[in-house]
């Protein structure tokens, strides 16, 4: 069974309970659409609520990570822009005005409750190489110890589209946030009440209270919600969800404008849409870094025997089964894993540089030695260095 509106009346409540008794950690996601007025103003209200939440789930003895949007929003309205700019260069100047002022709205409201905000700024470069994702989980491990909530933001200022460096939205960066560390639920705050079996204004819409597989029936259900002000739709809430629950965290897309949203996910109440954990195979340790949030520098191309290998029966990578590599990459470098029609269908540790590879692909590996003069390895990606995507 794909989703449930629940034949047992107690099991969302049971099967949200188990959740929560099983986390130790919680990564809270809100868009721009819950922060800013309709006039793309700081909604400060809003930002006060959110806190009050934070703070409570702090005080659960939960490490608590909030990822915001709202920087470009913020500056939209402290510099009297009625529409969002289109340009770069543009972008980021907003941006820069805007944090100022989100953190600012942040720490205030925090430390009248006894705790501070700690802005975390991160581009994906910072999550790509496995140090600095180390980095990253460490030093958010050590806010929480200081008392204080990290308010982590995709850094606007300095992430630009031409140079790769974006997360393409902050729904995406919330699951990865959420995939440095363990036992953690992701919380993706919304404009709509949850995910709905049909679009959420159809009078005959259901909002489904859980979700057990995400599936490409779950997925179709995404309904775009375009603005002039936010990126993120419900398919890349889905695509979030769908990241967390392969780590083995239970998600939640909610609504943000509850102004008890958290307190009554906290308390268990049945609010947005549960999605429920892959535990038995949930992606861990250096693998959840290369699926998630590891740049792959070159591809390889795979035939169809290869493919079914490697998806099907859990093989690692021969020489044998590639038809060509693209792309520059040193020995131990992350590569896409592509079928022949050029779906990438994995990612893995490579083990040997692009510049062999290329003269191994579509050779049995005991001809590897003749040709390179050296065997490092039998195969060309090793099963635990990879990971189906």
């Amino acid at each position: 069974m794909s989703h449930s509106s629940s034949p047992d009346p107690n099991l969302p409540a049971t099967l949200r309970a188990q959740c929560l008794a099983d986390t130790r950690c919680i990564v809270v996601k809100v868009g721009t659409r819950v922060l800013t007025t309709p006039e793309g103003k700081l909604n400060r209200q809003r930002i006060d609520e959110l806190s009050a939440g934070l703070c409570e789930i702090a005080d659960s003895d939960r490490q608590t990570i909030m990822v915001s949007s709202g920087a470009v929003g913020a500056g939209m309205g402290k510099l009297g822009l009625d529409q969002r700019p289109q340009g770069i260069a543009q972008l980021q100047a907003v941006a820069a005005v805007g944090q100022t002022e989100l953190i600012q709205a942040y720490e205030k409201s925090l430390f009248q409750r006894g705790r501070h905000a700690a802005q975390v700024l991160l581009t994906a470069a910072d999550l790509r190489r496995r140090s600095g994702y180390l980095h990253v989980r460490n030093a958010l491990t050590q806010i929480h110890a200081f008392n204080s909530i990290a308010i982590v933001n995709e850094n606007d200022c300095v992430a630009v589209s031409e140079l790769m460096t974006t997360f393409g939205d902050n729904d995406r960066l919330a699951a990865q946030v959420a995939g440095l560390l363990s036992d953690t639920m992701l919380i993706i705050l919304s404009d709509i009440d949850g995910l709905f079996d049909g679009h959420p204004s159809d009078p005959g819409s259901k909002k489904l209270d859980v979700v057990e597989v995400i599936d490409e029936k779950i997925l179709a259900m995404a309904q775009s919600h375009n603005s002039s002000t936010s990126k993120g739709g419900m398919a890349s809430k889905l695509q979030a969800a769908s990241m967390a629950v392969s780590h083995g965290h239970p998600a939640i897309i909610a609504p943000g404008n509850d102004p008890q949203v958290l307190q009554k996910i906290l308390a268990g109440d049945p609010i947005g849409t549960l999605f429920l954990p892959e535990k038995e195979h949930s992606i861990r340790g250096r693998k959840r870094w290369i699926g998630s949030s590891a740049h792959a520098t070159g591809t390889l191309t795979l035939d169809a025997g290869a493919v079914k290998a490697l998806l099907h029966k859990g093989s690692s990578l021969l020489a044998i089964g590639i038809t060509s590599v693209s792309g520059s990459f040193s020995r131990g470098g992350v590569v896409a894993i592509h079928d022949p029609h050029g779906k990438e269908i994995a990612k893995g540790l490579c083990n040997y540089p692009s510049s062999e590879v290329e003269k191994i692909l579509g050779r049995p590996s005991d001809q590897i030695s003749e040709i390179l003069g050296h065997r490092s390895y039998e195969c060309v990606i090793h099963r635990d260095n990879l990971v189906t995507t």
